[in-house]
């Protein structure tokens, strides 16, 4: 698997951003996918989930929303606070993200994706709504109380653990939202899985999510047929 290397970007201040970018071994030029991390942060599972992307054959770029200059806290909630208002500097960093994937030389930027996890999954359907992208993953992620609030989003392939008490209802909103729009889509829920399934966390916040209502937990069978439902849905829409 290709190894995510640890960059930067000018963010829509203008200050670096760092970021974790992947390249894969194809020649040519190849599509670019924005990979938006959990309420973690930029951590090693999300460079490896980066890295995963690469092999892929995508050029894969993971943003460190949190990276904005100031207390990691306030960072943390002004980058919420974006997400619950579907409008802010965090959608801004995303689009200086894609600017810059754009640019980079094995990128065909007429063909850039986006998926996200969590929190990013969340930031990831509401900026498929407002940017030039062909497709879009979400998982696990926070999904508008409306069908209007994603007119114009690009084709969605989704996943979502049937044991989440806090998201699993959103992956079924999600699937009624993109079919009412008549969106190309592929939503899935797994019922034995729980929050965060593609990730295999550790520690104590890890011991305590699992025993709390999202269930958070990795899942390798859920884990393993998200990245071939990707795959097949990416390919198909960016080739």
């Amino acid at each position: 698997m290709p190894a995510a290397s640890d960059v930067s970007f000018p963010a829509a201040t203008g200050r670096p951003m760092r970021a974790a970018l992947a390249l894969p071994t194809l020649a040519g030029k190849r599509p670019g996918m924005i990979v938006i991390h959990e309420i973690f942060g930029l951590n090693d599972d999300i460079r490896r989930i980066t890295g995963r992307f690469a092999d892929l054959g995508y050029v894969a770029l993971a943003p460190d929303l949190f990276d904005t200059g100031g207390v990691r806290a306030l960072c943390v909630l002004r980058t919420f606070q974006a997400l619950r208002r579907g409008d802010g500097p965090a959608f801004a960093d995303l689009e200086a993200a894609r600017t810059w994937l754009a640019a980079v030389p094995e990128v065909d930027p007429a063909r850039t994706g986006v998926v996200g996890f969590c929190m990013g999954g969340g930031f990831a359907l509401l900026y498929a709504v407002r940017a030039p992208l062909g497709a879009a993953g979400v998982f696990y992620g926070q999904v508008p109380a409306t069908a209007a609030a994603l007119r114009g989003v690009c084709p969605v392939v989704a996943g979502y653990g049937g044991k989440d008490k806090l998201f699993a209802a959103h992956g079924r909103r999600l699937e009624s939202h993109l079919r009412e729009l008549g969106v190309s889509h592929d939503v899935r829920m797994y019922p034995e899985a729980g929050h965060s399934f593609m990730s295999p966390h550790t520690g104590v916040m890890a011991t305590l999510g699992a025993w709390g209502p999202m269930a958070v937990g990795f899942d390798p069978q859920a884990e393993a047929d998200s990245w071939t439902r990707m795959a097949s849905f990416f390919h198909r829409h960016l080739g």
